[in-house]
C-alpha cells in the first residue's frame, strides 16, 4: 500500500479514530527559519493500528525518529495534530502532556536505562512506584512470565547480560499497561542473539498480551517482526509494506538506496 492509499484513509477519518491507538493528520515538523529552515515531516498522515507491531523505517536523516518522538509526544510539532487514542496531545500542557505520557504510553530505547541499585523486578515496578500506583499482581506475572523473567527478579543490572537488561526495560514498558508502546531502535546494543530474544519477547507481547508497539529500526530483521513497516524519505512516508520479511524488507531498502543515488 502506498503513501496515497494511507493518505485517503486518512482523510475519511479525520479525527482521532477510536480504532488507532495513535494517529498523525498533516504533521509537519521544521527546525529553523528561511533559508536556514529543515523540515524533518512534511505533511504526514498515519494511522497506528491498536494490537499491531508497526515498524518505522528509512536512511538517516528521512524523519523516522522525529515521527515516532512526535507521535509519543516528546517533540513538539510545528503543524498538524496528533491524537493517542481518542486524545489530541497536539495543544496539551505540560503537566497534562507528562501526565498522558506517563499513564498511555511505554517507552523501549536503546540504553537500558535501568537503575543500578535496584533489582530486576524493582526497575520494572519504578515507574508505577514513582506515579504512586500499584501493579496489578496477575498482569505483573503474566509480563514476567511473558518476556522469560520469572526466575531473574531479584537480580540487578549487572547480574543480567544485555539482553536480560533490555527484556526488563520491555516488562517495565509493559507493566504499567500503556495504551501504546515505542521503541527507539531498542535492539541497537544488543548482539544478534539477543537482539533476537528481545524482538520475539516484542512479538509475543503482541500477540498474546494485545499491546501495539511502534518501533524505529534501520535493521531489516528487526522489521521482519513486525506486522506492518512504514517507509520514510525526507519527512514523508513514502511506502508501506505488510506481512514483511527480512528479504522483502532488504530489496525495498536497496531499491530505495539505488533511487538516492542514481
Amino acid at each position: 500500500m502506498t503513501t496515497a492509499s494511507t493518505a485517503v484513509q486518512a482523510s475519511e477519518n479525520p479525527g482521532g479514530p477510536s480504532a488507532s491507538a495513535a494517529a498523525a493528520r498533516q504533521v509537519t515538523k521544521a527546525y529553523g527559519s528561511g533559508e536556514t529552515r529543515v523540515t524533518a515531516l512534511d505533511a504526514v498522515d498515519v494511522d497506528i493500528q491498536r494490537g499491531r507491531f508497526t515498524a518505522i523505517m528509512g536512511p538517516s536523516g528521512s524523519g523516522k525518529s522525529t515521527l515516532m518522538h512526535c507521535l509519543a509526544g516528546l517533540d513538539t510539532v510545528s503543524e498538524g495534530r496528533i491524537w493517542i487514542g481518542d486524545t489530541e496531545i497536539t495543544g496539551l500542557r505540560d503537566k497534562q502532556l507528562t501526565r498522558l505520557r506517563r499513564d498511555k504510553i511505554g517507552f523501549i530505547f536503546q540504553a537500558f536505562n535501568l537503575l543500578p541499585t535496584l533489582n530486576a523486578l524493582e526497575n520494572i515496578t519504578l515507574p508505577m512506584d514513582i506515579a504512586g500506583r500499584k501493579a496489578d499482581p496477575a498482569w505483573l506475572q503474566q509480563v514476567v512470565e511473558t518476556v522469560g523473567l520469572a526466575d531473574r527478579l531479584k537480580h540487578r543490572p549487572t547480574q543480567l547480560s544485555g539482553g536480560q537488561q533490555q527484556r526488563v526495560a520491555v516488562a517495565r514498558a509493559l507493566a504499567a499497561r500503556p495504551e501504546i508502546i515505542f521503541g527507539d531502535e531498542p535492539t541497537g546494543n544488543l548482539d544478534s542473539r539477543s537482539g533476537a530474544e528481545v524482538l520475539t519477547f516484542l512479538r509475543r507481547s503482541v500477540d498474546e498480551l494485545a499491546q501495539t508497539i511502534v518501533m524505529v529500526t534501520h535493521d531489516p530483521v528487526a522489521a521482519s517482526y513486525a506486522d506492518r513497516v512504514l517507509f520514510l524519505a525526507d519527512g514523508v512516508i513514502v511506502d508501506e509494506m505488510h506481512g514483511p520479511t527480512a528479504d522483502s524488507v532488504l530489496e525495498r531498502m536497496r531499491r530505495f538506496d539505488g533511487k538516492r543515488t542514481s
